[in-house]
C-alpha cells in the first residue's frame, strides 16, 4: 500500500508531540498494513517539565527527541520530499504548535517552520493526503488556509477562531469523529483537544487513518 511520513515535533505533550496521539497513530498505520516513515525538523526548542509543567531552561532537539517515540527510526525532515510518500500524518501535542510552528504563541499570525510547510505543500501539490491530528490541524489551516481548507480542532471557541483567521474553514467535532476535506485531500481528528481517555483517542485516529487508507488503494 506504498509509504506515508508521521511528522513528529518532540516526545511530550507539553513540549513535543503527544505520545498517546503518536503511538496510537503508528498502531493505527500499522494494522491497516501501510508502511510508515517517522521524521522530524532538525531544530531545538525549549524543554517542559512535565510534572510542573514550567520551563526547565534547557534546550533540547526535536528530531533526537522525536526518534524516541519511533524507536529510532527516524529522517531529518530537510531529506524528505513529499511528493513521494502516499500521505502524511500530523499527530499533535503542543510541538505541533510550537516547535512545528508557532501558533501557540502567535495565532493566526504564526509562522511554519520552512521544512514542514515545503513537506506539506509538495504533498499537497501532488495530491496526497493529510491527517491532521488535535491542535496539528491549525498549523494545516495556517498552510492551506488561502486555499480554503477544512479543518476541526473540536470545540474550542477560541482555537478555532484563531483558525478561521487563516483563513480555513472550522467544523466542530467530537475526539471520535473526523472531518474530511474532500477537495483538499486533508482529514481531521481532534483527538485530546476532545478526548477524556487514550480510547477515545484512539478511536478518532482510527477512522481517520481508515479513511487515508481507503484513499491509498
Amino acid at each position: 500500500m506504498g509509504k506515508v511520513g508521521v511528522i513528529l515535533s518532540g516526545c511530550g505533550v507539553f513540549d513535543g508531540s503527544e505520545v498517546q496521539e503518536a503511538s496510537a497513530t503508528l498502531i493505527s498505520l500499522a494494522q491497516h498494513g501501510i508502511e510508515y516513515q517517522c521524521m522530524a525538523p532538525d531544530r531545538d526548542f525549549e524543554v517542559i517539565d512535565h510534572r510542573t509543567q514550567q520551563p526547565t531552561g534547557e534546550q533540547r532537539n526535536v528530531l533526537t527527541e522525536s526518534a524516541r517515540i519511533a524507536r529510532g527510526e527516524i529522517v531529518d525532515l530537510k531529506e524528505v520530499n513529499g511528493a513521494e510518500y502516499d500521505a502524511f500524518f500530523l499527530p499533535g501535542g503542543f510541538g505541533a504548535a510550537k516547535n512545528l510552528c508557532t501558533f501557540a504563541m502567535k495565532g493566526a499570525d504564526c509562522e511554519v517552520d520552512p521544512q514542514v510547510e515545503r513537506v506539506l505543500n509538495e504533498a499537497n501539490d501532488a495530491g496526497k493526503p493529510i491527517g491532521f491530528i488535535c491542535i496539528a490541524p491549525a498549523l494545516g489551516a495556517k498552510v492551506f488556509g488561502d486555499k480554503g481548507v477544512k479543518v476541526t480542532i473540536g470545540h474550542d471557541a477560541g482555537t478555532a477562531a484563531a483558525v478561521t483567521q487563516t483563513g480555513a474553514t472550522h467544523v466542530e467535532a467530537d475526539a471520535e469523529q473526523i472531518v474530511i476535506d474532500e477537495d483538499h485531500n486533508i482529514v481531521s481528528t481532534p483527538a485530546y483537544m476532545e478526548a477524556q481517555n487514550p480510547a477515545q483517542v484512539y478511536a478518532g485516529i482510527n477512522a481517520l487513518v481508515e479513511n487515508i487508507a481507503n484513499r491509498l488503494k
